[in-house]
């Protein structure tokens, strides 16, 4: 019974670009293309940028700029959770007599849950609850900036240099005929003699560039090395003191060693995206744009469209010995679902990995439909399906026990198993229909799924 949650028992196969074996509840579905998809699979588009804590919506300009970061909100350098503003009153001299003091009220940024404040590091204390906190400087920043303008006017000049040559190329092969026909003849003539054509091979490099050629110094290494402190090996480590390794990792820029030397980041920003399928350009999943809101406009997950198959009860599972297994089916559309259940060919690569023979019920199982209210209708007439109690066990609602016979081919390892299951799918409606018309029924596709099922290890 413990199998029925574990959803990574059950896999579906994916035949996209890279063939993956993944949980239902990790796929999406193309209701246009009928093809399960991946998240390998699809094209992912970046909606907005947000802050997860002050949930600030941002512009992926203003987001760039400010190096994907929120400008208000702190991470905790030695736990990394989000960091509060505390209020305090501290003693203050008056302007008027420095020989009286008054309270004054100050902020400082603390962690909640390893009590790490900002006066842990020796940062002043702020009059403003919002912004102005001290940040360290990097010693590099000016050789970093420098690095990155340089490679950023290389990029350019390189792609200045593809489209130059891609517009060459175009302008020999165009014909004399096209030349003559919009005049671009006449106008060659009028240049004078030995005049570069810009108009056909494009801006030169000279012209583009606005700035002049920046210039780095390449880097230099040190023959003296700045020697080790003489204590360096004989003086007791304090551990509470020393930063972890992936406390150093966060702050790649400074790489603090002590534990007085971790100073608050700003918090990283999250993003809203879109899937989209490759094949046919339709979106798979939409969120809202809100950060507040957790709603999709759309969202084709596999769960919702897809019959999904779990494993309610495994027996002990022996060599060469047929044992049955109760599976469950259940329906998530609101119309019939027609299900076969279909055996691998042997020749098939999906069934590479199978270790055991499985046999399928052959007549067909049908499906009712989804209905939130049925649970709670007492008033309801069930429908009558005609099962055979041989290959269904129980029928509830949408779902269906099947039973399933396996024999198991190794004697050690894992039992795997590998089966088809072929389903009706509803496609979606067409275009508006004029109000004389009848309502035609909606169009049925059969879709095929390959799926592979662990049973677990054999009986001792």
């Amino acid at each position: 019974m413990a199998s029925l949650l574990q959803l990574e028992r059950v896999v579906y196969l994916v035949d996209g670009e890279k063939q993956q074996r993944l949980p239902l509840s990790q796929l999406y579905f193309c209701r246009y293309c009928h093809e399960l998809r991946s998240l390998e699979c699809v094209s992912h588009e970046v909606d907005s940028h947000y802050c997860p804590s002050c949930l600030e919506n941002m512009p992926s300009a203003e987001a760039k700029l400010k190096k994907n970061r929120c400008a208000n909100c702190f991470d905790c350098p030695s736990c990394m959770h989000t960091l509060s503003t505390r209020a305090t009153n501290i003693p203050a001299p008056l302007p008027d007599d420095p020989a009286k003091t008054t309270m004054k009220k100050a902020y400082y940024l603390a962690c909640g849950f390893c009590r790490w404040t900002s006066r842990d590091v020796g940062m002043a204390d702020k009059s403003v609850a919002s912004g102005g906190w001290q940040e360290p400087e990097n010693l590099h920043t000016q050789r970093i900036n420098k690095l990155l303008e340089y490679y950023h006017q290389l990029a350019q000049r390189e792609k200045l240099e593809r489209d130059r040559k891609k517009l060459v190329r175009r302008r020999n092969y165009m014909p004399l005929a096209f030349s003559d026909k919009y005049g671009l003849g006449t106008r060659l003539q009028r240049q004078r003699a030995g005049a570069p054509i810009i108009s056909l091979a494009g801006p030169t490099l000279k012209e583009t560039d606005d700035h002049k050629e920046i210039k780095i110094e390449p880097a230099q290494a040190l023959e003296e090395v700045e020697p080790l402190p003489e204590d360096y090996y004989t003086r007791p480590i304090n551990l509470p003191e020393v930063t972890t390794l992936h406390q150093r990792l966060l702050q790649p820029d400074f790489q603090p060693i002590s534990a007085s030397q971790l100073y608050p980041k700003h918090k990283h920003l999250l993003i809203k995206r879109s899937l989209r399928c490759r094949k046919c350009e339709h979106n798979l999943s939409k969120p809202e744009f809100n950060p507040t809101s957790i709603k999709f406009k759309i969202q084709l997950v596999a769960v919702n469209y897809v019959p999904e198959v779990r494993i309610l009860t495994i027996p002990n599972l022996r060599f060469m010995k047929e044992s049955q297994v109760l599976l469950t089916l259940t329906n998530p559309v609101e119309n019939l679902t027609h299900v076969t259940l279909l055996p691998c060919e042997e020749t098939d690569s999906d069934v590479a990995d199978s270790t055991a023979k499985v046999v399928l019920p052959s007549n067909e199982i049908v499906l009712a439909g989804k209905d939130a209210a049925a649970e709670y209708d007492e008033l309801s007439e069930p429908q009558e399906f005609h099962d055979h109690p041989d290959v269904v066990a129980f029928r509830k609602a949408n779902k269906v026990g099947v039973y399933v016979r396996v024999v198991p081919q190794n004697d050690s390892g894992p039992v795997t198993v590998s089966f088809r299951l072929r389903h009706n799918f509803p496609t979606p409606p067409g275009p508006l229909r004029a109000p004389d018309q009848p309502e035609s029924p909606p169009d049925t596709v059969w879709l095929t799924q390959t799926l592979q099922l662990t049973l677990g290890p054999l009986a001792p």
